[in-house]
Parts: C-alpha cells; sequence; structure tokens
C-alpha cells in the first residue's frame, strides 16, 4: 500500500510544481485509486501487483468511502456558510437611475404624475426614497408589490422565515415555486421581475436590538408587517432613534389597523399606545386564530399608501391617528391617538426636535 501512497504524494508534488489546480490534482489522485480498485477486482488473487498493493480491494473501497463522507461534509459546511453570509451579503439590485426619468420610466408612471398630489415632483421623490419593510409575509406581501410598482428607489425587505405551503393563502408576492426559499429572496425577485428600475435589498435575517440602528439609518421610512411584538418594540425604538416614521400594519381574522408612528413630526410612537405587550393567549397569531386571505392585501396595500404620502407629502398620513378595518362588516374607522409624556422610548415627544414639514 505504501507504494500507492508514494505515488499519490508524487503525482501531488508534480502538479504542484506545474502550477495545477487543487481540483485537477484531487482528480488525479482519485483517477490512482481508481486504478488501483479496477486493478484488485480484475486481476487474480495471487498477482504480485496485487499483493504490492495491499492483497485485497477492502481497504481501498474503505478508504474512497471515508473520503467520500469528507467531501460531503465538506461541501455542506460551504453550502451552510454560503446561506449565512447570503443574509450577511445582501445581494442588492442595480442603483435605480437618477436625473430626468425615461420614456418607459414616465409611461409607466404616468396615473401617478398626472395626480394633482402627486406630479413629477412626488414621483421623483419617490424615485429618490429608501423604504425598509420588516416581514415579508401577509402585511409584507403588499406593500412590497405596491411599493415596487409605485417607483419606489430602494426597497428593503428584512425577514428570516422561508416560504411555506401554508403561506400562500395571503401571502401573494410569493409563488408554489418558491416553497423553501427565503422570504426575502423570493419578494425581492418578484419586485425586480416587477419593476427593473428599482434597486432592491434582501436581509435574510431576524431584526435584533443589535442591528436595528445601524439598519434603519440606511432608510427614509420603515414600515413593520410582523407579527410579533419583540420585533415591533425593536422596530419603534430604532425608528424614534432614528427619527424616521414608522408605518405599521396588524391584522387578526377579520380586521386589520394600520398608522404612521412618528414622535419627530408631533405623533405618538408605538410604545406611547402599547405600553407593553398583552399577556400571552390575549393576541394569538394568525397561525392560532386563523385569517382571512384579502385582508393583508387590503390593510398592506393601506401601508403602502401611506407610505407613498409621507415620502410624497401628499394629502394627510395617519400620523396621530389609527385606521381600523373591519372586513366581516364592512366597517372602517379612525381613533385618535396622542403621546404619552411618560414613555420610556420617546418621552411624548419632548426630547426629539419636531419637524414642521411632512416629508420625512
Amino acid at each position: 500500500m505504501a507504494l500507492v501512497f508514494v505515488m499519490a504524494a508524487g503525482l501531488w508534488a508534480v502538479g504542484a510544481l506545474a502550477g495545477v489546480p487543487h481540483r485537477l490534482r484531487w482528480a488525479m489522485i482519485g483517477g490512482l485509486w481508481a486504478a488501483v480498485v479496477l486493478m484488485h477486482l480484475v486481476l487474480p488473487a495471487p498477482h504480485p501487483m496485487r499483493l504490492a498493493t495491499g492483497g485485497s480491494a477492502a481497504p481501498w473501497l474503505m478508504l474512497g468511502g471515508a473520503a467520500a463522507v469528507v467531501l460531503v461534509y465538506r461541501e455542506g459546511l460551504r453550502r451552510l456558510r454560503a446561506r449565512a453570509n447570503s443574509g450577511d451579503e445582501p445581494e442588492v439590485s442595480e442603483a435605480p437611475p437618477r436625473g430626468r426619468f425615461s420614456e418607459t420610466e414616465l409611461e409607466r408612471y404616468a396615473r401617478h404624475i398626472v395626480l394633482r398630489e402627486l406630479g413629477g415632483p412626488g414621483q421623483k421623490a419617490l424615485r429618490e426614497a429608501r423604504v425598509l419593510v420588516i416581514g415579508a409575509g401577509g402585511l409584507g406581501s403588499p406593500a412590497l408589490i405596491y411599493m415596487a410598482a409605485a417607483g419606489v428607489g430602494t426597497i428593503g425587505v428584512i425577514d428570516d422565515d422561508d416560504v411555506e405551503n401554508s403561506n400562500l393563502q395571503r401571502q401573494v408576492i410569493h409563488r408554489d415555486a418558491d416553497i423553501g426559499t427565503p422570504k426575502c429572496h423570493s419578494a425581492a425577485a418578484a419586485m425586480r421581475a416587477l419593476n427593473p428600475f428599482i434597486a432592491v435589498r434582501p436581509y435574510h435575517r431576524r431584526l435584533t436590538p443589535e442591528i436595528a440602528g445601524t439598519l434603519f439609518a440606511d432608510y427614509d421610512l420603515v414600515l413593520d408587517g410582523t407579527d410579533n411584538f419583540d420585533t415591533r418594540y425593536t422596530a419603534n425604538t430604532a425608528a424614534v432613534a432614528c427619527r424616521i416614521p414608522l408605518v405599521s400594519g396588524a391584522l387578526s381574522q377579520w380586521e386589520g389597523q394600520v398608522s404612521v408612528f412618528d414622535p419627530a413630526r408631533g405623533a405618538p410612537c408605538y410604545q406611547c399606545v402599547f405600553p407593553q405587550a398583552p399577556a400571552e393567549g390575549l393576541a394569538p397569531s394568525c397561525a392560532e386564530a386563523g385569517v382571512l386571505g384579502p385582508l393583508p392585501g387590503i390593510m398592506g396595500a393601506m401601508m403602502a399608501a401611506e407610505a407613498v404620502k409621507v415620502i410624497a407629502g401628499a394629502g394627510r398620513p395617519l400620523r396621530g391617528r389609527m385606521l381600523i378595518h373591519d372586513t366581516l362588516y364592512g366597517e372602517t374607522r379612525i381613533i385618535g391617538l396622542s403621546p404619552r409624556a411618560d414613555c420610556p422610548v420617546c418621552g411624548g415627544g419632548a426630547d426629539i426636535p419636531q419637524d414642521k414639514g411632512e416629508k420625512p
């Protein structure tokens, strides 16, 4: 057997001197192994070549099996690292064009441009805006699609979940073929397919307090479409610290709500209205309580509409107000919200310089 190892070492050394890549050198050694195994299978038992190389094919087959296990293990590690790194370094599409709109863009956004409250300046503001959406689920799906269609120039989406079959009843940005794909990447692909004139930044990770501040600092506006209170409070704290508006949506069964939390412009923050998370069981998730399929579409589209209004300075966004929509009975109502002086996050806005304008 020592003879074969000497030959393998010689092949490696010659390959190294010749500058042969590692893969080809391993292939040459693999070829030597295959030749030895074949020789043991073809030549008769007392043949001198068999005796000089161990006398049996069994140890060579075991060696080959062990090498195969190591290679499979290394490849698995490589893929896991690649998947983990995809969350650290988001795949970013090309930056949106600046300057004058092309003829294609003018035609695409014509229905916006003719709106008196938007017009060319409003559409330009949309193209220059950077919006982050937390969650590519029920609320995030329609919000992302409509903002991409509206021409929001840079859209980030952060979500650590993968697409599941049970999502497709309401999360309309994903397709059956996307099952098993990270939601942020599935959503990014759908947005790029819809509008090639925007930049998309997917982040395959959970939003945590450690990264929220740095991430939010790259954006002008944040949309929160998550389904858990820990993430909502994290998003609110970071948005207040960065002095950017937070468009927040929530839903359960037949009812949904939307508001714009923006203490920098006189409105309360999320924690002013919801000082603490409800006790366990009082606010069941969609998986526990169920949800009407079209409801996230209604509320997510409203979140996108609020985003457009905030960016373009159009109309009256839902700052200091909450829209509540009951789909079962076809009722919509709006309630007023006030800052809370003892809020631990914004202090009722007392310590936050107030902006006079409507734009973020």
